[in-house]
């Protein structure tokens, strides 16, 4: 069975509110074994929503609508949905004298298109709503000679997400065919996503019990995402499980999460399990890399801290850089890059020292040194490894392909 999502009201049409009851509800399928194939979202106009309506009920096995069950006049999921389906809607006089006794006891006049909450489309269960005053609606019909499970649930997610565990749910399980979802999320670093798909294809293509999909996530990573569904959890995580080994021997070291970890956290279980420290000193990246790196929680147990230093004094007072370096082959050089990594490491003492100099831009570069160039050094002490590159993109872009680099060394550097 497969399950369409529709999220409706205006507002999440807008840049100030966005739909996230999908997601709780998406997992909660998912655990049935049903699949979410289409979300969308829809305004307030009753015309787009029967028209939505309707195609969901051509294309989908369980239809969720979540909002517009409230008692304005652009509250309009149950009479569109009614229209919909060519059913009628009856007032409950249950859920209506539960209406008068919610505003008398709040000792509130309920206002009269209040009574509009308590219209239910002809066969449907009234699912209870003891968190607000709109009740939602489970229906088992037909469309088009199809069956069909529909559910009306409120929007704000401390009425839907309750009522969706507690009563849907079950009325869920009790209907629906059982099968097992497995996933597993691959991550490759530095390599665009049209190169991965290029190397990837191949072996995924021949894998068609398994849906695979590339997406190119911020700067620097490439992600895999792999999904099957079968009758049982053991024969779909073996699916996965079969294609991400051969996904992986064809990646080797430029994939270094096969569990869905971000780089930040790979890095951190490499220096925990070496029992090494780390120190950064940054320019062009203004503490981004310290930023991810301390988004992890534990991350005091293995980095020690660091410097920005966009001034180049403070490359000299604070990492050791010597003047006449800067003077001689300038701030964004290979040189410079390798001395704030060496300073830096020996500053806080620590294992590994990481040292990143770029032009962010969007001014500031020449033909010698354009925009977009970083230089990224790390040092263990004995060897220092220096990448330069050059990142496309604006300077919020540049900074994070930037930061990933030079994550991507220190993890290279411990492997």
């Amino acid at each position: 069975m497969n399950a369409e999502i529709i999220a409706i009201g205006s507002e999440l049409l807008t840049p100030f509110r966005q739909d996230t009851n999908s997601l709780h509800l998406t997992a909660k399928l998912n655990e049935l074994g049903v699949e979410v194939d289409f979300k969308t979202v829809v305004g307030d106009r009753k015309p787009d929503l029967v028209g939505a309506a309707r195609i969901a009920f051509s294309r989908a096995h369980i239809i969720i609508f979540m909002g517009g069950l409230g008692p304005t006049e652009d509250d309009l999921t149950r009479e569109a949905v009614a229209e919909a389906l060519g059913l009628e809607l009856k007032r409950d006089p249950e859920i209506g004298a539960a209406l008068f006794a919610f505003f008398a006891s709040r000792k509130v006049k309920m206002p009269e298109n209040n009574l509009r909450q308590a219209d239910v489309i002809a066969g449907a269960e009234v699912l209870k709503n003891p968190r607000g005053t709109a009740p939602g609606q489970f229906l088992e019909t037909q469309y088009e000679g199809r069956q069909r499970l529909i559910m009306l649930l409120p929007g704000p997610p401390r009425e839907i997400l309750p009522m969706f565990d507690q009563q849907c749910m079950e009325r869920l399980n009790a209907r629906v065919l059982a099968h097992h979802i497995a996933t597993r999320v691959l991550k490759i670093a530095m390599i665009g996503e049209s190169d991965a798909d290029r190397r990837a294809a191949p072996i995924y293509t021949q894998h068609t019990d398994v849906q695979t999909t590339i997406l190119a996530s911020t700067g620097g990573e490439v992600q895999l995402h792999l999904r099957t569904q079968a009758p049982t959890q053991e024969e779909a995580q073996e699916r996965v499980d079969s294609l991400a080994s051969l996904l992986e021997d064809e990646f080797d070291e430029a994939m270094f999460s096969t569990r869905g970890e971000s780089l930040e956290q790979i890095v951190g279980y490499y220096l925990q399990m070496r029992g090494a420290t780390l120190a950064a000193a940054e320019s062009c990246t203004g503490g981004m890399l310290s930023e991810r790196i301390t988004s992890v929680a534990g991350s005091s147990r293995y980095f020690l801290g660091g410097a920005v230093v966009y001034d180049n004094s403070l490359k000299t007072s604070m990492a050791d850089v010597p003047p006449l370096m800067i003077a001689e082959h300038g701030a964004v050089s290979r040189e410079v890059a390798t001395a704030l990594a060496e300073g830096i490491r020996k500053r806080c003492k620590a294992t590994l020292g990481v040292g990143i100099t770029g032009i962010a831009g969007p001014g500031g570069g020449t033909e010698q040194k354009p925009v977009g160039l970083v230089f990224h050094a790390v040092s263990d002490g004995t060897t220092t490894d220096v990448v330069e590159r050059r990142f496309p993109g604006d300077r919020d872009r540049v900074r994070h392909w930037a930061s990933q680099q030079a994550l991507d060394m220190i993890r290279r550097k411990l492997m």
